[in-house]
């Protein structure tokens, strides 16, 4: 024979039958909660939705990498990376969108504080409530829906529409600032390297036209050549020389005529060794002694001449193509579709807030009747907080006239 334990097995029979005997508070109760969620979802002001889609144009057809495109054969990213430019991205227009400016003029321009029943004018006030109305968001296909809620089907839209287009004009405004400092800062150098390009011009003017030279590496192949062409002959004049003072003495005319041909020839190499300065003008020929000092110069100026050609073009483009961003104001948003007054409303959902209530108020008289059950079945009162749940439980017993 199985022996008994004592205590009676609870079985799922059992836990209707409590909800049974308690039925009519529950039922009660649950209608009242049901009838008031009702009455409240149809006292609560209707919302309507609307929303505008828009994308973030990618025009660059007249952007900064087109006319720097024509700097060092074709690297069109360099004159975006020198601007900083890369276009205008979905971060930058939710910023504008979420900017305390942009809202601030909505705010007025649609009277929200009167909408909100703000009467101190508390702006950061109106700008919290007016922002648990907006939703800024990117949807699955990267476009940017710009939504608001509102009682008025035909304000929510004017009121999305009005983001739309002044979002567009502030990113706007923000690119010509940017522009117009990229063209005060490349104008700064683009005067610099004119000065520059000009002294170095005139360093080159006064360098020629001081010395006489036009072509150094042409003018030194010419000097050398002469100079060995010199020497040559100075050398046959010495031998010639040599001969003429064997055979004839050194009191003969022909050796003395000789004599000085060869001092004439010394002294013209002497001129091109050693002088600092020819005895006479040549546009060609320039002593070797000042060879090293003059090639320096002329190279030293003509570098500088050349760097600066090269700065020139690379900076008139960026110039010029700075010139045409801060003057251009192309929409850098496109509308894909305009906001339109919403026919059916956003909210209450009636439906969602009867159902919530039902299963809280399920939630809440559930653990109560089962406690209250249990206080039904206790011998004896142990504690004060038994017999104020006792009391608690008789009171109703009688209102919902429990039977047992």
């Amino acid at each position: 024979m199985a022996e008994e334990t004592g205590k009676k097995q609870v079985k799922f029979s059992d836990y209707i039958y409590v909800l049974y005997k308690w039925r009519k508070l529950l039922f009660i109760n649950m209608f009242l909660i049901i009838a008031g969620a009702t009455v409240y979802s149809f006292l609560i002001t209707e919302q309507f939705k609307a929303t505008s889609i828009v994308m973030v144009s990618s025009e660059d057809s007249f952007g900064l990498s087109g006319l720097s495109s024509l700097i060092s054969g074709g690297s069109g990213s360099l004159g975006a990376k020198l601007f900083g430019k890369k276009g205008t991205s979905e971060d930058l227009i939710f910023g504008i969108l979420n900017s305390k400016s942009l809202l601030t003029n909505a705010i007025h321009r649609f009277n929200m504080m009167e909408y909100y029943g703000i009467d101190d004018l508390n702006i950061d006030k109106a700008i919290k409530s007016f922002t648990s109305d907006l939703i800024f968001e990117l949807n699955e296909n990267g476009l940017i829906e710009i939504s608001v809620i509102n009682e008025n089907p035909f304000k929510s839209a004017e009121i999305s529409n009005y983001f739309v287009r002044i979002a567009d004009s502030l990113n706007i405004e923000l690119n010509v600032k940017q522009a117009r400092n990229n063209r005060m800062f490349i104008e700064k150098r683009y005067y610099k390297n004119l000065s520059d390009l000009r002294l170095a011009e005139d360093s080159m003017y006064n360098f020629q036209k001081e010395f006489g030279i036009f072509a150094v590496p042409e003018q030194l192949e010419a000097s050398v050549k002469a100079a060995a062409e010199i020497e040559a002959q100075l050398i046959q004049q010495e031998l010639m020389v040599d001969l003429l003072k064997q055979q004839y003495g050194e009191n003969s005319p022909r050796y003395i005529g000789m004599r000085k041909q060869l001092a004439i020839l010394e002294n013209k190499v002497y001129e091109l060794k050693k002088a600092s300065k020819l005895s006479y003008s040549s546009n060609v020929l320039f002593p070797f002694s000042e060879i090293p000092g003059l090639t320096l110069n002329y190279y030293r100026i003509f570098r500088e001449i050349e760097i600066q050609t090269k700065v020139m073009e690379f900076v008139l483009p960026m110039y010029e193509q700075a010139k045409v961003e801060e003057q251009k104001s192309i929409p850098t948003l496109i509308v894909v579709d305009p906001a339109v007054p919403p026919t059916l409303k956003y909210s209450p959902k009636k439906a969602f807030i009867i159902l919530l209530c039902f299963f809280l108020g399920l939630f809440i008289h559930l653990p109560i009747i089962f406690r209250m059950e249990g206080i039904h079945n206790l011998k004896m009162i142990n504690n004060p907080l038994d017999e104020k749940e006792n009391k608690f439980y008789s009171r109703l017993v009688k209102i919902y006239r429990i039977r047992f």
